[in-house]
């Protein structure tokens, strides 16, 4: 029985390490994603850094990036940028790969 609750017991803890590692990710490119945009917008420095900080908050309202899309798009066409969803999606995936890539080369090194 020992044996059963051992291997149940690294589950759990991988599918925590796991899940924790997803909200890293997200959050990064949250914020990789907030800060491309906020220069797009001509804000640059601690204004960059405080946007970048709400599209992370935006984030956590639901799973995937629907959220994300939904806070940002008011703020572009407020600024009047040409920028459409499809180029909001394909960012978020780049910026994804980046995140994921820098956690994982930061995870490495610790």
């Amino acid at each position: 029985m020992s044996s059963l609750d051992d291997r149940k017991s690294a589950f759990e803890n991988k599918y925590a390490h796991d899940q924790e590692l997803i909200f890293r990710v997200e959050a990064r490119a949250c914020k990789l994603f907030g800060l491309w945009l906020a220069g797009e917008m001509g804000l640059s420095g601690a204004e960059a850094e405080s946007y970048a900080k709400t599209v992370v908050t935006a984030n956590l309202d639901e799973p995937g990036f629907d959220d994300v899309v939904r806070a940002v798009r008011p703020d572009i066409d407020k600024k009047g940028l040409e920028i459409s969803d499809h180029l909001i999606n394909s960012q978020l995936e780049k910026f994804m790969a980046d995140a994921k890539q820098q956690i994982m080369e930061e995870d490495e090194a610790a």
